[in-house]
């Protein structure tokens, strides 16, 4: 399977790509207004950044807990919880008056079940798609994530001119009662990917021996560090850029896209496995440039580059599927999705911690770029040779490949 035609030719992956769409920009627009909410009620920029990005950090708890609940609920089942779920709690935060704190109560909900249920998407893609077909299937999903995130933050503005906060969260549920009903109607009734155990003890067990492996942890890590201390970087746009950090929240939106459509595309499975180091270093080499303080279009022309190398976690994944078993395959991207995730929320806030050691100002935020992109080349030097247990034709450990059984 090469081509987008072949792809979406498949009946179930065209509803899952719809529900993501829908997912992403229900959350886009509904975060835009709970952050709106938090301002006017605490005055606080950090309490409003936590309302608008730092729900991931929740999934840490329920990954830890109940991340096997993607192999044991039947996948079907499981991205109807969610989608219902996020429903209600934006039903409730559409509440006028209501209290501040409990939107955070509410806002925690959300992740938490996320952290169960969320990896069965993408373990559904590997699924119903032949193995040759998950890469650009996995590339096609990213690319929605990344077009609905933009469609959703600039649609979230443009009504927060005409319509109340209250009229968005109703908006965005209603965008979930579409992903529900699609997901009834146009997904099979798959089985679960395993059963018979408590998913507290098959989610600790799983989680050691996935994070144990001396094959599998050092992908883990290199899909969740590198990444995080270069969104750390991105964190600092508005610091640099003011007014004018649209441009670079755009063009690295852009970068992000041509890497997947180009490596989920257009490259075969060899090359795009020999581009992960290449592709790593891209992600953070062109921020070391910000330690001379560029002028903006140059600074856009850096982001842009290295916003491409996000695309090293295409063929990242791909090695998950090949070093781990099938039947913990939600568990498997259920764990990676919550840690690269918390891994941006943390890198998002060493950022601006490090601006603000380095000084107020565009400068200041520049010389914490350039500090981040140097962490994040070391940490993607260091982790290179437990990479090389993953690649094709090299040795497997038997805890890689008995992951999950």
């Amino acid at each position: 399977m090469t081509t987008y035609r072949q792809l979406f030719a498949v009946p179930e992956f065209r509803v899952l790509f719809l529900v993501q769409c829908l997912n992403i920009g229900s959350y886009a627009v509904a975060s835009l207004a709970l952050g709106t909410i938090t301002f006017t009620a605490t005055g606080s920029p950090v309490l409003t950044a936590l309302a608008m990005f730092g729900a991931p950090l929740m999934r840490i708890v329920g990954q830890a807990l109940f991340g096997s609940g993607s192999d044991l609920v039947r996948p079907r089942t499981a991205l109807v919880l969610v989608a219902t779920t996020t429903m209600v709690t934006d039903l409730l935060q559409a509440l006028p008056g209501l209290a501040w704190g409990w939107r955070f109560v509410l806002l925690a909900v959300g992740p938490l079940v996320t952290s169960a249920l969320g990896g069965s998407m993408i373990a559904l893609v590997s699924d119903i798609l032949p193995p040759d077909g998950f890469i650009l299937g996995r590339a096609t999903m990213n690319i929605a994530v990344g077009g609905m995130q933009i469609v959703g933050y600039g649609i979230g503005g443009l009504l927060l001119v005409t319509f109340t906060t209250t009229q968005l969260f109703l908006g965005a549920a209603a965008a979930l009662v579409v992903a529900v009903l699609l997901l009834r109607l146009g997904l099979s009734d798959h089985p679960p990917r395993h059963t018979g155990e408590s998913v507290v003890k098959r989610t600790r067990e799983v989680n050691r021996a996935l994070l144990g492996s001396r094959v599998t942890r050092p992908i883990y890590l290199t899909l969740w560090v590198p990444n995080g201390l270069i969104v750390g970087c991105e964190a600092l746009f508005v610091p640099f850029a003011g007014a004018r950090a649209g441009y670079l929240f755009a063009v690295t939106a852009a970068g992000m896209l041509l890497g997947d459509v180009v490596v989920g595309r257009f490259l075969a499975v060899p090359v795009r496995d020999r581009l992960i180091t290449p592709l790593r270093l891209l992600l953070a080499v062109p921020y070391l440039a910000f330690f001379l303080v560029p002028s903006l279009p140059y600074a856009a022309a850096l982001a842009f580059v290295a916003s491409v190398g996000y695309s090293s976690g295409l063929p990242l994944q791909e090695r998950l599927v090949t070093h781990t078993d099938g039947q913990a395959r939600g568990q498997v991207f259920g764990l990676q999705g919550t840690g690269l995730m918390a891994g941006q929320a943390v890198g998002a806030l060493l950022g601006g911690t490090v601006a603000s050691a380095l000084g107020v100002g565009p400068a200041g935020a520049a010389q914490a770029m350039g500090v981040m992109a140097v962490g994040s080349v070391l940490v993607s030097l260091a982790l290179t040779p437990g990479l090389r247990r993953s690649r094709p034709g090299a040795e497997v450990c038997e805890a890689a490949t008995a992951a999950a059984r």
